[in-house]
């Protein structure tokens, strides 16, 4: 496998990223790998906030979260996920499966140990990240949830996602700085060009490419099955509290498809709706932050 990382001097002065690096190597089925996280916060805190992010993003994504969650008093985790941010990442596109991503971060909470956690996912972060509680749910005590879904291939995609999919195939060295900016206009320059610090070249993009393909578009689609059990756990199972913000400017991601989630997920009240966000929820994080922290009476 050949296997690329990104070095250090492009991430010196990303505006809003002054956050020390963390590395876990030797993750089991990773042997070779380098997982990069942030850990912010007591490292003794009772409560853990795990945040995962999507596409094309990476831990840049919760820059804007983490500090009110710190002022509170809670370890925040944020793992790159492999080909994205500071982790390693493999040069084939084939190397990139729902499976291999979803195993990582499994693999991550393990060998941290993390428990009292609350799962702060979107996008791909929820679509893996959802997965992880059914399979050990004495870790998980409460979901911080934003534009995301289930995969599980028994649901027709909709146009909005079948369109970008088709523009993501067709630009295998996408403008992510563009991309970015686009989605988010209130971001600088230099914040937008902050998200493709990691890919140097397209070389370094594999991963980011991949995941539209990864999307289960069908019942047997790889990860169609585990996600399936999944919903059915969160709506059937899930014990915990539940807070759900929308970024209502989504076209993908947005209200219906978030509505449709609420009713999988068991006992989750009212969605926080954010009128002027879009799909990367985070780059309005603060208020997110906020509200989630004094519903879970945590402020």
């Amino acid at each position: 496998m050949t296997v690329l990382r990104t070095q250090d001097d492009r991430f010196a002065g990303l505006p809003g990223y002054d956050f020390a690096p963390h590395y876990v190597e030797g993750l089991p089925g990773y042997a070779g790998l380098r997982m990069h996280f942030l850990d912010e916060g007591p490292r003794d805190a009772r409560e853990v906030f795990l945040c995962l992010h999507g596409q094309p993003t990476w831990s840049y994504l919760y820059r804007k979260m983490i500090p009110v969650f710190s002022a509170a008093g809670i370890r925040s985790v944020a793992p790159d996920l492999f080909g994205f941010g500071r982790s390693d990442k493999p040069a084939e596109d084939a190397t990139y499966a729902f499976m291999f991503h979803r195993e990582s971060l499994a693999r991550f909470v393990e060998k941290l140990d993390l428990a009292n956690v609350t799962l702060v996912c979107q996008d791909w972060g929820g679509l893996l990240g959802l997965t992880l509680p059914p399979d050990m749910p004495a870790r998980f005590r409460r979901l911080l949830v934003m534009n995301t879904g289930f995969g599980t291939g028994d649901r027709p995609l909709g146009p909005g996602f079948l369109a970008w999919r088709d523009w993501n195939n067709k630009n295998p060295d996408m403008d992510i700085a563009k991309l970015m900016a686009r989605a988010c206009p209130q971001l600088s320059p230099a914040e937008a060009a902050a998200y493709a610090a990691p890919y140097p070249d397209q070389r370094y993009k594999a991963g980011v490419r991949r995941f539209p393909n990864l999307v289960p578009d069908n019942p047997d689609a790889e990860g169609a099955a585990l996600s399936r059990a999944a919903r059915d756990w969160w709506q059937r199972d899930w014990q915990g509290e539940t807070f759900m913000a929308i970024g209502m400017q989504d076209p993908v991601l947005g209200p219906p498809a978030m509505r449709a989630l609420r009713k999988s997920i068991r006992n989750c009240p009212e969605p926080f709706e954010h009128q002027t966000a879009g799909h990367f929820v985070q780059e309005w994080g603060e208020e997110v932050a906020a509200r989630a922290l004094a519903a879970f009476r945590l402020a």
